[in-house]
């Protein structure tokens, strides 16, 4: 699944993000992929994850990763070798 940074606090250690769907889903300091940690200002991050059921229904995002930006294709001078 893919969706966005709602907020992180890493005092805390837990925020949320937002799904394509529209769930709003709780991510925890454990839930980071290794070597994956996002700062307190990520808040609109695209980041790809697992849902996993939670107790008393609240969902949780786990193995949680940015996905990579793809840079623009740069235009092609016209004319040169």
């Amino acid at each position: 699944m893919e969706g966005t940074m709602i907020w992180f606090n890493p005092a805390k250690r837990h925020g949320f993000i937002q799904t394509d769907e529209g769930e709003r889903l709780r991510i925890d300091v454990a839930g980071f992929a290794p070597g994956t940690l996002l700062g307190d200002r990520c808040r609109g991050t695209r980041v790809s994850f697992h849902r996993m059921p939670g107790e008393q229904d609240e969902a949780r995002a786990v193995d949680v990763s940015l996905v990579p930006l793809l840079a623009p294709r740069r235009a092609r001078l016209r004319g040169r070798p």
